[in-house]
């Protein structure tokens, strides 16, 4: 029996993604007019607002910017010009906490209404209390986050505490709750 020959077809292609590049903006906006037009939803992003440029923050230690007009009586604060430089995106300070810790003013369960807090402690130590996590010691070195608005406390702390605070936003709510 003779060997018939057959054809070789040649491979399939696969299908490839056409990629608009920002010159081509017009074309895809056509595109997207298109499927409108035949009942589909296109799923293009919101427009993201534009931020003000951030500028440049610097601070150098000295002992008179530690100041008593901040969240709490018991504390001073040192602005390091994070919320101006960011417009108001972030605020970043240097607490330290007034010795000796008075349980009964510092010991009260609250929430910040903020997208992002975090805590590292410079010096000395401060016993916290946070939903989930209950009671932890937080020495010299440590640093903790805490969800947004998860209910905490400062339980005691060191005469010398020092804490750097980041916080977004700068500006926030926070809630002080029954006890």
């Amino acid at each position: 029996m003779a060997k018939r020959k057959v054809a070789s077809r040649p491979a399939a292609q696969p299908a490839v993604k056409k990629k608009w590049s920002g010159h081509n903006a017009a074309a895809k906006s056509a595109v997207r007019k298109t499927i409108k037009s035949k009942g589909r939803v296109s799923k293009a992003k919101p427009a993201r607002k534009a931020r003000p440029k951030q500028t440049i923050a610097i601070s150098h230690h000295r002992e008179e910017d530690f100041k008593a007009d901040g969240l709490r009586a018991y504390a001073k604060y040192r602005d390091l010009g994070i919320k101006d430089a960011t417009h108001g995106l972030a605020q970043a300070h240097v607490i330290r906490l007034q010795g000796p810790c008075n349980p009964a003013e510092v010991s009260k369960l609250h929430y910040h209404d903020v997208e992002f807090q975090m805590v590292y402690v410079l010096k000395g130590w401060v016993k916290t209390y946070m939903e989930g996590q209950g009671e932890t010691l937080m020495k010299e070195g440590s640093a903790w986050t805490q969800p947004p608005r998860i209910k905490h406390l400062i339980m005691d702390y060191s005469d010398d505490v020092e804490l750097l605070e980041v916080i977004l936003p700068a500006d926030f709510k926070t809630v002080e709750l029954a006890s």
